[in-house]
């Protein structure tokens, strides 16, 4: 009873958060990316660097569709056997507007393992995205608009009761996330530079505080605030045998998220068209590195992203 009423704070919280305006070039690359789906379509969420820059211009918009059922999302088995095994499939789309190309990447899942990834799932490959700020731009009744805000109150809480036993008393809530987003995006073939994760505090300070104090009201630990400190501080009391645990946890995370970062992009090879230009255009634009790809490779996909890593990660230009 006390986990859903504190987790209700967090829940309440998102509620409360003003509808933000969405851009008419965001409201075009929504449509184009329904389209593909039809029906099936419960839900598209809007994150990353694009929702937070307002830049829809010149970046890449990541959305997340959420649909009822993987079979009637695709057309194709394939599709369906893929995004059924290794939840989720990312496509990659660009729509013209207004003498602009707009470009987006999106992924789908269905509203179910959404639910299971933000709460249940070890790897936070969902529940640390979606502790993040994100926008539900379109959703298809009130129903499944609740059953998505609880799912990212899952995520709001599971990171914090995943991240407290990595912290050192007292910690501040920018603390709390800069260590949080470290870990996830260390559990993932990333390419961020090390302050990237303090820098989405940042974006956002009055945001994460507020969030931070619901959040640690539905943790596993005692935490108590110096309410009279700026910024505030928090103290933890943990077992040095759940931080031990904790921290094996964390570090089966990151060889597991690279094994799965792999194993996604090869499944990219079936939905990108232009993949391995993907590749290296995110790569370059998070990290500065660069690798060329003779014409003679990029004919052997599988091979010139082997080759692509292998380059890259002799460069340092994942962490």
């Amino acid at each position: 009873m006390n986990e859903d009423v504190h987790r209700d704070k967090v829940l309440n919280l998102l509620q409360a958060q003003p509808e933000q305006d969405v851009p008419p070039g965001i409201n075009a690359l929504v449509e184009a990316a329904r389209a593909c789906h039809g029906e099936s379509v419960r839900a598209v969420l809007f994150y990353g660097s694009c929702l937070r820059t307002g830049n829809v211009h010149e970046g890449l918009a990541d959305f997340y569709l959420l649909v009822d059922d993987y079979r009637s999302a695709f057309k194709s088995r394939t599709l369906t056997f893929f995004n059924q095994l290794l939840p989720p499939n990312v496509f990659y789309l660009e729509v013209p507007f207004e003498g602009h190309v707009l470009r987006a990447k999106y992924a789908v899942l269905t509203l179910d393992d959404f639910r299971k990834g933000t709460e249940h799932w070890f790897h936070s490959y969902l529940w640390g995205r979606f502790s993040q700020k994100c926008g539900l731009i379109y959703v298809h009744d009130d129903l499944v608009a609740q059953q998505v805000q609880e799912a990212l109150a899952c995520a709001v809480t599971t990171f914090v009761a995943r991240t407290l036993p990595q912290l050192e008393s007292p910690f501040t809530a920018r603390d709390l996330w800069a260590k949080g987003l470290s870990l996830s995006y260390r559990a993932e073939l990333r390419t961020e530079q090390p302050d990237a994760a303090a820098r989405l505090f940042d974006a956002d300070p009055d945001y994460y505080q507020k969030l931070t104090d619901a959040a640690l009201a539905d943790t596993p630990f005692p935490v108590s605030a110096e309410t009279d400190l700026d910024p505030r501080r928090y103290q933890v009391q943990i077992p040095a045998h759940a931080r031990r645990l904790n921290g094996i946890g964390w570090r089966i995370r990151t060889l597991q998220g690279k094994i799965l970062s792999v194993l996604r992009l090869l499944k990219g090879l079936f939905t990108f068209k232009g993949g391995v230009d993907y590749i290296l255009w995110k790569i370059e634009r998070h990290s500065g590195a660069r690798v060329e790809v003779s014409p003679a490779l990029r004919r052997f996909t599988p091979l010139a992203l082997v080759v692509i890593f292998w380059r890259l990660f002799r460069r340092g230009a994942f962490r």
